[in-house]
């Protein structure tokens, strides 16, 4: 086909998406066909390195081939059967998944954010029946910045005011303090605290990483305080940061543990609240659900998911790879960036306000076959499959540090 034929087929997929579609994204302007591994091609057959990895659900790469030949076994033989009756494929993925994560019990849910309001619904319960605060005085710390989706409730207690602007009015019940500072959780807490809800990792903020042994620390007061330790692990779990689970760093448990997005590998929403008898254990029949929460695919897309992570050594790629990409990203040089960090496969480069909105490095990088998106408008993040080698590590960083080097 022409390429003037392909960029007018280009043109016009842009424009129908702009003029039938909500505007809730400002996606960069590359319209992709197809994935696989660390790859995607556009409609144009060009081929990028995928460095964002859909937020981190694209774990395992893109289209695994176990995992989607699980897909469509699964859906050759049963789809849906919603949680009025039972079907094979739960249990197993109960069994496995608290095998791996030493969690109890599990609430499988759909999207990261189902999997966040499942926790606060049955954090407030248990501090209701268990604790014994007082009827609807429940209070659930959060953090500055946080990120954990887009639902009333939970845009109601984001610091993020284009988030929360002409939303309202939103629940109460939630107090925000600074994220990484200890002293702010315990002067929090009092008597009605049920959860402290919080990221391992800032992902959406920009990669922002607490001091050393916060999360230990944290674990210490909320345990005296008897306060539900809730952990986000939507982004940062399932070996991304190089620990099958973020909160393995600082050799923690958490009370709940929140997994979604590569719970799946990118195939199907898939998401899992993980918990212990004593806080799932408030929920009784009736109280709580999802229609396609646990069904027959999700639950064998997940179970290979898991297996693949595994199996396939993603998880100590992950920290090797990420130790690899932090040093290739640390050498370049160029006065504008005021930081790099990261932990495994979850880095960035945040560069000073005089560089200006850094979309023009990600529109830059783009062109030089490199698909990375900014957050918070001078910072980038790149988030690869874990699957990544060491060639395309280096084949990435040579473009990335002949764009940012000249980005001055």
């Amino acid at each position: 086909m022409p390429s003037s034929q392909i960029q007018s087929d280009t043109e016009q997929i842009l424009t129908t998406e702009k003029a039938l579609g909500a505007h809730t994204y400002k996606p960069l302007e590359v319209v992709l066909s197809r994935g696989a591994g660390v790859w995607v091609w556009d409609i144009d057959g060009r081929k990028y390195l995928d460095c964002l990895s859909a937020y981190s659900a694209v774990n395992q790469g893109h289209c695994h081939p176990r995992i989607h030949a699980a897909l469509v076994e699964q859906s050759q033989r049963l789809a849906l059967t919603s949680r009025a009756f039972h079907n094979d494929q739960l249990a197993p993925f109960y069994q496995e998944v608290c095998a791996l994560t030493n969690a109890h019990k599990v609430l499988p849910m759909n999207s990261g954010a189902e999997a966040v309001e499942s926790a606060l619904k049955v954090v407030r319960k248990w501090g209701y029946e268990v604790k014994g605060i007082p009827a609807d005085q429940a209070e659930i710390i959060v953090c500055e910045n946080n990120f954990h989706g887009r639902t009333i409730t939970i845009i109601g207690f984001s610091s993020d005011t284009n988030s929360r602007r002409n939303f309202g009015p939103f629940a109460p019940g939630f107090k925000i303090i600074p994220f990484g500072d200890v002293q702010a959780l315990e002067q929090a807490i009092t008597p009605n605290t049920a959860g402290f809800l919080v990221e391992p990792i800032q992902g959406e903020a920009g990669v922002i990483i607490a001091p050393d042994g916060y999360l230990k620390q944290v674990r210490e007061i909320c345990s005296r305080n008897n306060v539900v330790l809730i952990l986000d692990e939507i982004q940062t779990g399932l070996g991304r940061t190089g620990k099958l689970l973020a909160e393995q760093h600082d050799h923690i448990e958490a009370d709940i543990t929140l997994i979604g997005k590569a719970l799946s590998g990118g195939m199907y929403p898939v998401s899992a609240v993980l918990s212990n008898r004593e806080t799932l254990g408030v929920l009784q029949p009736g109280q709580h659900g999802s229609t396609f929460g646990g069904n027959p695919v999700a639950c064998a897309v997940a179970r290979m998911a898991l297996k693949v992570l595994i199996e396939e050594g993603m998880i100590d790629n992950a920290e090797c790879m990420g130790q690899r990409f932090m040093a290739g990203l640390k050498a370049i040089q160029n006065p504008l960036i005021r930081e790099v960090r990261g932990c495994g496969l979850l880095l960035a480069v945040e560069f000073h306000p005089e560089a200006g909105n850094v979309r023009i490095i990600c529109e830059a990088l783009m062109r030089q076959g490199v698909l990375v998106k900014e957050t918070h408008d001078f910072t980038i993040r790149f988030a690869p499959p874990l699957i990544i080698t060491a060639s395309e590590v280096d084949w990435a960083l040579d473009r990335i540090n002949s764009v940012l080097s000249s980005h001055a």
